[in-house]
Order: structure tokens, then C-alpha cells, then sequence
């Protein structure tokens, strides 16, 4: 079962509103610090390549036609980690999945930092891509996991440390390129944190497993317990809207800044690094808004506001309302995945990291259609109206709302 050392007596369809139970394993609350940094991991080698796409087009006399595609393999890569990571899990468990991934992160950048030639920079990305999928895997089976362990809503704050994390990463790479120091230099750095991180992971990580599939469920009526595809779906619909919004403020905002606002080179990341920062405070009181008025009422205020965000950005006439959308989109966005991830960790508890793998390939597809498609129609006219795609699946979040209530509240 997923945390398998897990409070005793848990109900499987716990209601994660909750305080948390009195006999909680010292292993726990050390394994939740680890992998609040393995989320932060994460966010920083993210953060620290997106921020620095405008140093690879110039270091390698690459277009934006050439980024798109460089989007498109990520993405890719990161879709067939995330299918390893189901199958790593069954065995030696999500913890494993996460070292693994870390480890394949920390490599790529290398890799891309040392990169002499554009296709040595082509293939570390696409490692980083498949250690990607692994970390974005392990890092929610994990939080999956310690969330039941804990018997209340702690996931939100997990990515509110791959926020802060990728915070920092956007002033890291925004002062090493004002000081003109290479990126051979400064993008190691962050490979060894990764790796470090990994390392800790290792030590202290959350020994979690699922049953196996096609086992008997806790009931004891011995019938088998399929995978709940169909409540799977709904809420990879609404994990795939949120991730083109991400990916199109991750990977394209800086260059809309730049390219069709005319920013300064120090103003242009500024759009990304306000966004993650609204999307940090989101997420440092996502725990407590849904204890008090529930996912649901969350998640369509999100929507809402994320939808009057972009809005401003399709609008903006110059990069301050861009930026001040950017924000906006951030704060009202930025508990969605977490959400969506809490409510599937009750879907089928048993089978939690499988649920976990199958929701988080819905990421990926997200990605695509953000990174690529609203590149793509950036490259055939602007970016400008590339962004009014992120726009429309905000409100496709708001409609999705009601599907995100707690199995005890549907009852």
C-alpha cells in the first residue's frame, strides 16, 4: 500500500481537512523536509534552464522554431520516464524513483551547461527530459504518500517549495548573466545541488510501496480493484490545463517580453519570477483555503483569477502588464496541480502511486500544448495570440471545479 508506514487504522477514504494524528512516525516529519527539497530540487534546475533559453539561442544561433522542438522532446522524454517510474515504483518504491530522476537531472545539466556543439546540447536535454518525468513521478508519489500519513492537506506546501526554489533560480540566472559569468560556469552549480538533494533523498526519503495491481482490494471481498480511469481523466483534463498555462509562462514569457514588448534583457525574466512568486503565496495558504472552504470553492476561484490574469497578458499593452498579469495568473493558478494530485491520492489508496503516474502523464500533454503549440503559433504570427490558449483552459478549470470534491463529499 501507498506509505506503507502509515498511521494505523487510516481510513481509505480519509478526509484530508483534518489535524494530524497524535502517533505520527518521527520518520515522517523527515522524510516530509527531504522531499519538500526534492520539490525544490525540482523548481531550482527547472527554473535555472527555462531562465536561461534566451543565453542558449545566442550561445548556439538557435530560433524559436528550434526551442519549440526542444519543448517537444522534453516533453516526450518526460512522458516515457514517468511510464518507467510506474514500473520502478512496484519494485523498490517511489523513493527509489526519485533518487533515480534526481540523479538523471543533475547529470543533464551538466550535460547542457558543458554542451561544445548543438547536439550534445539536444541530448542533454533530453536526459534531463526523462529525469524529469521520474522526479515529477516520485515527488508526488511521495507527497501522496506522507499526506496519508499525516491525516491532513500538507501537499500544496510541497510545491510551494519547488516555488520558492524556482524563485531563486530566476535570480540566480538573472545575476550571473548582468555579471556576464558563462553558463559552462554557473549551471553546474545547480547539479550539484540536485545531486546533493538526491543524495538526502536517499538517506531519509519515505518508504512507500502500492499494492500490487490486480491484488485484492482492503475490503477483503476479494474482487479485483481496477485503476478508477474515468475519475483519472477528469482530473488530467484539468492537470493538463493547468500545465499549458505553466509551461506557456515558463517557457515563453520571457522571450513575449522580450521579443514583442521590448523589455530589457534584465526586465524580460521578471514576467516568470513574478509569476512564480504570486504562485508561492497561492500555494503557502492552499492547505488552509481548502480546510475551510473546500477544493472545490478553491479550485473555482483559481480558474477565475487565473483567467482575468492571462486575459491581461493577451491585452497588455506594455511588459509592467504583462508582468502584473503574469502575477495575477500565478496566484490564482498555482493550487491546482496540488489539488488535483490530493484528490486523486484518494481514489484508489491502495494503488495510490499508480494513480499518482498515470495522473502526472497528463502534465506532459499540458506541456505540449503550452510549450509547443502556443510556440508554434507564436512562430506563425505572435505570441501575443499564442497566449489566448492558456486563457480559454483557465476557464476550462472553473467548469471542472465540482469534480474536484473529496469522495466524502460526493458521497
Amino acid at each position: 500500500m501507498s506509505g506503507g508506514t502509515s498511521v494505523p487504522g487510516a481510513p481509505a477514504g480519509l478526509d484530508l481537512g483534518g489535524t494530524a494524528p497524535a502517533a505520527l512516525p518521527a520518520a515522517a516529519r523527515a522524510a516530509r523536509v527531504v522531499v519538500a527539497l526534492a520539490f525544490g530540487a525540482q523548481g531550482l534546475a527547472y527554473g535555472a534552464l527555462i531562465t536561461s533559453l534566451p543565453g542558449f539561442k545566442d550561445r548556439f544561433g538557435i530560433g524559436d522554431d528550434v526551442v519549440t522542438l526542444v519543448v517537444l522532446g522534453v516533453c516526450l522524454m518526460a512522458a516515457v520516464g514517468t511510464v518507467v517510474s510506474e514500473r520502478q515504483a512496484r519494485g523498490p518504491g517511489s523513493r527509489a524513483v526519485l533518487v533515480s530522476g534526481l540523479a538523471g537531472i543533475a547529470l543533464a545539466i551538466l550535460v547542457v551547461a558543458l554542451a561544445p556543439s548543438l547536439p550534445v546540447f539536444l541530448v542533454g536535454f533530453a536526459l534531463y527530459g526523462f529525469g524529469l518525468g521520474q522526479v515529477d513521478a516520485g515527488t508526488n508519489m511521495q507527497a501522496v504518500a506522507l499526506q496519508r500519513a499525516y491525516g491532513r492537506s500538507i501537499l500544496t506546501g510541497f510545491y510551494a517549495a519547488w516555488s520558492i526554489a524556482g524563485i531563486l533560480a530566476t535570480v540566480y540566472v538573472g545575476q550571473y548573466v548582468s555579471r556576464d559569468v558563462p553558463q559552462q560556469v554557473a549551471l553546474p552549480v545547480v547539479a550539484v545541488l540536485v545531486a546533493v538533494i538526491g543524495f538526502l533523498v536517499l538517506r531519509r526519503g519515505w518508504r512507500a510501496h502500492d499494492a500490487p495491481l490486480g491484488a485484492p482490494a482492503e475490503s477483503g471481498d476479494g474482487r479485483r480493484s481496477p485503476l478508477p480511469w474515468g475519475a483519472i481523466t477528469v482530473l488530467g483534463v484539468a492537470v493538463a490545463a493547468y500545465f499549458v498555462v505553466d509551461s506557456a509562462a515558463a517557457t515563453w514569457s520571457t522571450i513575449y517580453l522580450g521579443d514583442v514588448l521590448a523589455a530589457a534583457d534584465d526586465v524580460a525574466p521578471l514576467g516568470y519570477g513574478a509569476y512564480l512568486a504570486t504562485t508561492l503565496v497561492s500555494r503557502l495558504a492552499g492547505d488552509l483555503a481548502v480546510r475551510r472552504w473546500g477544493r472545490v470553492a478553491v479550485v473555482r476561484t483559481a480558474g477565475l483569477v487565473g483567467a482575468l490574469g492571462l486575459l491581461a497578458v493577451v491585452l497588455a499593452p506594455n511588459a509592467a502588464v504583462a508582468i502584473g498579469g503574469l502575477a495575477l495568473t500565478g496566484l490564482g493558478l498555482g493550487v491546482v496541480v496540488p489539488l488535483c494530485f490530493a484528490a486523486a491520492g484518494n481514489l484508489a489508496p491502495e494503488h495510490a502511486d499508480a494513480v499518482v503516474a498515470r495522473l502526472n502523464g497528463f502534465n506532459y500533454l499540458g506541456a505540449v500544448l503550452g510549450g509547443v503549440f502556443v510556440g508554434a503559433i507564436g512562430v506563425g504570427s505572435t505570441l501575443r495570440i499564442g497566449y489566448a490558449v492558456p486563457l480559454v483552459l483557465a476557464v476550462v478549470v472553473v467548469l471542472l471545479a465540482p469534480r474536484f470534491a473529496s469522495r466524502r463529499t460526493a458521497a
